[in-house]
């Protein structure tokens, strides 16, 4: 079967980390960078599945941009319809080694080329010519209400096409900083979706879906796979147009312990990963968007309900092995 070709749309990004507790430590300021960004990490994992890929974002003219591009093109992925405007790449500080030990994220994203897109800037008709699949996320409409107007505009055009369109349900509380809730505006746009990927916090942030607060580390797996139907029934309830819903459980209780599992639904079964484990995180930043990878990959394949977890989880999982935001595209 011929692989479709997906086109990831969102903003690339520069992650800074320190390579300890602290940002400044006397005598000693030392600094890591990786290219990054959600939809850029998807398409770095489909690529690296052997899906042919394109990414779509604005980024200034500079070296760095060149560089990142020219790493992107290394992997396959196409990145000919950037859009090389505006002053600067947006940006975000994990405050702790690796992520390990405190999640904690700056943002810096303000005035970024991206964020500064207008919807008059973006011809969609060229942009989806041969495109197959479209995926996006919550980040991009979190940024400011054009962002949000411009991917309602590109989901109507995808539509009309009948372009697949996958959605991850990304949320970040630093984000939606311009007045609008979540819920104000994902459910307009995940109307249009095939696909949609998140957790069961995020859905219920997003698209109020029904969630018990209760839920939390120590909850059973049983019991969170039961409420993953139960979240799963009331989207395919309200999105009539969504065929694939997938949800993590990724959970950990010290710096390099983690638990992940998966959950998958359609509208005619249920299925469930394995749980699996390690000691040996090495970086966790990026494991959603390559789980979210996975299972596009896993879709265009046609696999069964169990496959289809199955992969998705693998690509998540391993992606806690593999130093910055990308992937290496394993699944087994």
């Amino acid at each position: 079967m011929p692989n479709k070709r997906v086109l990831s749309f969102g903003e690339l990004l520069i992650r800074m980390q320190a390579t300890s507790d602290y940002f400044f430590e006397t005598n000693r300021n030392t600094l890591k960078v990786y290219p990054g960004g959600s939809e850029a990490n998807v398409a770095v994992t489909l690529a690296r599945l052997g899906i042919p890929t394109t990414y779509f974002s604005a980024a200034p003219d500079n070296a760095l941009t060149q560089e990142i591009l020219s790493k992107l093109g290394n992997y396959g992925i196409d990145t000919s319809l950037m859009k090389i405007q505006g002053d600067r790449l947006g940006s975000y500080f994990l405050l702790s080694a690796n992520g390990l030990s405190k999640g904690e994220v700056i943002y810096d994203r303000k005035y970024s080329s991206f964020s500064q897109l207008s919807i008059d800037d973006i011809n969609w008709d060229i942009i989806f010519e041969g495109i197959d699949w479209f995926h996006f996320t919550a980040l991009t409409p979190s940024l400011n209400q054009e962002l949000a107007n411009i991917c309602k505009q590109a989901l109507q055009k995808a539509d009309e096409r009948g372009i697949t369109i996958s959605v991850d349900l990304n949320y970040r509380n630093r984000l939606w900083q311009y007045g609008k809730l979540p819920n104000e505006i994902m459910p307009e746009l995940v109307q249009y979706a095939d696909v949609i990927m998140g957790n069961i916090w995020a859905a219920n942030k997003m698209l109020n879906s029904p969630i018990d607060e209760t839920l939390d580390r120590e909850t059973s797996k049983e019991t969170y796979v039961a409420y993953s139907k139960k979240s799963a029934a009331n989207i395919f309830q309200s999105y009539p147009k969504c065929k694939h819903i997938a949800n993590t459980f990724r959970f950990m209780d010290n710096a390099t312990h983690n638990l992940f599992y998966g959950t998958y639904h359609s509208r005619e079964a249920d299925a469930v990963s394995e749980t699996l484990e390690t000691n040996n995180v090495i970086d966790r930043i990026g494991s959603g968007d390559a789980f979210m990878g996975g299972l596009i990959y896993a879709v265009i394949q046609e696999q069964s309900p169990q496959d289809i977890i199955n992969t998705a989880t693998q690509a998540g999982f391993q992606k806690l092995f593999v130093e910055g935001d990308f992937g290496n595209g394993k699944i087994n």
